[in-house]
């Protein structure tokens, strides 16, 4: 089996509308703008996760006329192996950028089931800001990466989706406009409320999403009752898949006392994902 190799790219993102309301994206380019390539050095090596610093001037213009948002243009981070017969277009929780140790192993073990991934930051991330965008800007950066996704793999099942906050994003985007060609959406981690705040108000969109979902949970998260995400999910019918993960936290790390390793959790992760795709590929 070959190596997964990792290449950095950049994604324009754009608004319309003093409104700021999410569906129109500028065009994506693998290459930054003149001025804005990334250091030297800074192209990661197989399987490592070296972002590009590609950020462009706040206030420039996208190639489709809109406002850009904030930064307008966000690092990515394209993941994959010698084959790649499916890609999942892939957001980031809130607190953490594309290269966190989990959104690295995500990508690098399904590189190796023949799954591609578009790691994407937000805007905010570029910025260094600790506060998330307006949903508006979230969900114009995942329909930029989602058509930049397409652009780098075409002609293959696509999905999207992310960790925690990356996949409500995600989904809210889905719910105003399907995401063009997405086949599903995969959660890992829906953040269903605050912590011990427990409330299904987060999920009231879900009812507009037309495509599956997997939803990848584990039993202790704290941002994820079971006793209200099930219900949740039994009322999506068909279109939802709810996959527990035993003893997994939020950030799906397992006590030492219950008998499973982080290691097995991450396995677990990629497998069912693995399954889930090549069953709607």
């Amino acid at each position: 089996m070959g190596q997964a190799e990792t290449k950095p790219i950049s994604i324009a993102v754009g608004v319309r509308g003093a409104s700021g309301s999410a569906g129109n994206t500028a065009s994506s380019s693998s290459a930054a703008a003149p001025g804005n390539t990334a250091a030297p050095g800074n192209t990661a090596a197989p399987g490592n996760t070296a972002a590009p610093s590609n950020t462009a001037a706040p206030g420039s213009t996208t190639a489709s006329g809109g406002t850009a948002a904030s930064g307008a243009t966000v690092s990515g981070l394209f993941t994959h192996g010698p084959k790649s017969t499916a890609l999942y277009v892939f957001a980031p929780g809130a607190g953490a950028g594309i290269t966190h140790s989990f959104m690295n192993d995500v990508a690098v073990g399904l590189a190796e089931r023949e799954i591609a991934t578009l790691r994407y930051q937000f805007p905010y991330m570029e910025r260094g800001s600790g506060r998330p965008d307006p949903p508006p800007i979230c969900h114009a950066t995942v329909r930029a990466a989602v058509e930049e996704g397409a652009r780098l793999l075409p002609g293959v099942p696509l999905f999207a989706g992310g960790k925690s906050f990356g996949g409500r994003m995600t989904s809210q985007a889905q719910a105003l406009a399907p995401l063009p060609g997405v086949r599903g959406i995969i959660f890992l981690g829906f953040p269903l409320h605050l912590a011990k705040k427990p409330s299904d108000s987060r999920a009231a969109h879900l009812a507009d999403v037309r495509i599956p979902m997997l939803f990848l949970q584990g039993t202790r998260d704290e941002l994820a009752d079971l006793e209200l995400l099930e219900p949740v999910t039994r009322a999506l019918a068909e279109r939802a898949t709810l996959a527990k993960i035993e003893a997994a936290d939020h950030g799906f790390h397992v006590l030492v006392r219950s008998g499973r390793t982080n290691q097995q959790v991450m396995t677990e992760l990629l497998d069912r994902i693995g399954t889930w795709v090549r069953e709607r590929g």
